[in-house]
């Protein structure tokens, strides 16, 4: 479902007025809808149906309780890169039970954290990684469910700062040495067991044909580690793209079918390439999206203050600033700008949209041609409802936003303004 458009001159979301919104809560503002979230989440199930199958919702994309909650009542599971993120899984009502533990740098209280809290499987990243969680789990008495995370070396030919099976990057182990180091856990790690096997390619990927190329090359090294060690679970990570195009023209519009462009890479294309190759390995499926389930379900709202015209450039200056939203300066990430109140006119300018902040790298887009706005209109950069508010800070001693969740027609504060007191909150003077 498209859950953003126009009606009566008026941006919403589902059925509240995005207009009303900022008025009535200010700007910046993240508004996420809970109905775009449910639809992704239930189409990607309905896809991996043929499966025995997990999705495992990536929590970096976006944490906020009211988005990890409807996920747990979805039947939802959890890929958690730290023990801030397990804690919140827990506070939202999902289960230990169903989250894997990813990342390079686990330290021992979240090892520990994980190991009580009884998650589903720690996915290893190197060797040390393996030996260090044996050795803490065998102080305290625990035996550690564990997946080796295979980097395949396959380019999922998305952005540099966002790729990870490439042989040069930070995750996982080498392919060739994957079986001497489940050869070693077995013999010399006795405080872990071997559950499963992950890998991760990237994120953003809009073509079906590097997690084609990455299953097809892990696949028999998943058999053969099946018959050897029992394996409980492949893991073919996340990566599924989002479209950032989409359109506006009608609220029953496909979120994968924008501007006449190519689109990314659907869910049943996705399933239909994937699903034919892991049936037959007859494992649990484990599947982390983050981007595609809340990626386009969320905007941030923001309030033109001043406009500036310049030999070279015109400026639309706005509240909302990189510690807001990061992604443009951090990964050239392109959200689409719209105005909150419909344009009459197909009338448009070329200008930057710019925000507080005293880094030139501030800025929600570049030369970009939007429809006419002026001072004191609001605007919405779509899109933003992954890696937006989860990657926010303080920078500038400027309170995060608050947060929206829309369900139907009602507008739930799911995270409130932050006060400049809060932002101070726990510093001393001495």
């Amino acid at each position: 479902m498209h859950s953003f458009h126009y009606s009566q001159g008026q941006l919403f979301c589902e059925n509240v007025s995005l207009q009303g919104l900022a008025q009535k809560h200010g700007t910046p503002l993240y508004v996420y809808s809970k109905g775009t979230i449910t639809s992704h989440f239930t189409r990607l199930d309905a896809a991996l149906g043929e499966l025995d199958h997990l999705i495992c919702y990536a929590v970096k994309a976006n944490s906020n309780l009211a988005v990890l909650s409807t996920i747990a009542k979805l039947g939802g599971g959890f890929d958690i890169v730290s023990a801030g993120e397990l804690y919140r899984v827990i506070k939202a009502g999902g289960q230990a039970g169903k989250c894997t533990f990813a990342g390079v740098g686990k330290t021992r209280d979240e090892i520990v954290y994980a190991l009580e809290q009884g998650v589903y499987c720690i996915n290893a990243e190197s060797e040390a990684e393996l030996r260090y969680i044996n050795q803490v789990a065998g102080e305290i008495g625990k035996k550690a469910p564990v997946a080796v995370r295979v980097n395949p070396n396959v380019d999922a030919k998305t952005h540099a700062k966002i790729t990870t099976g490439k042989s040069e990057n930070k995750f996982g182990i080498d392919f060739d040495r994957i079986g001497e180091v489940y050869a070693r856990i077995a013999s010399e790690m006795p405080n872990l067991e071997i559950r499963g096997l992950q890998m991760h390619i990237g994120s953003q990927l809009t073509s079906v044909d590097p997690y084609v190329e990455a299953v097809k090359k892990v696949t028999p090294l998943v058999e053969e580690m099946k018959a050897k060690y029992d394996l409980q679970f492949f893991s073919i990570g996340g990566g599924i793209g989002i479209n950032y195009r989409q359109s506006l023209d009608s609220g029953s519009a496909d979120w994968w079918q924008a501007n006449g462009e190519l689109h990314p890479l659907t869910i049943e294309v996705y399933a239909s390439a994937v699903v034919p190759l892991l049936k037959p390995l007859g494992l649990r499926i484990l599947c982390e999206p983050g981007r595609f389930m809340v990626g386009n379900a969320g905007v941030l709202l923001t309030q033109v203050l001043y406009e500036k015209r310049g030999g070279a450039k015109t400026f639309k200056i706005v509240d909302a600033g990189m510690n807001d939203l990061i992604r443009p300066t951090l990964y050239e990430g392109w959200h689409q700008i719209v105005p909150l109140t419909q344009p009459t006119t197909a009338e448009t300018e070329v200008v930057d949209v710019v925000g507080p902040i005293c880094e030139t790298g501030d800025y929600l887009a570049q030369n970009r041609e939007i429809p006419l706005v002026k001072e004191g209109d609001y605007i919405a950069a779509m899109s933003a409802g992954a890696y937006g508010f989860t990657m926010a800070s303080n920078y500038n001693t400027r309170p995060m936003p608050a947060e929206i969740l829309v369900d139907g027609d009602a507008a739930h504060i799911v995270r409130e303004r932050q006060t400049l007191d809060d932002v101070l909150k726990g510093e001393h003077v001495v």
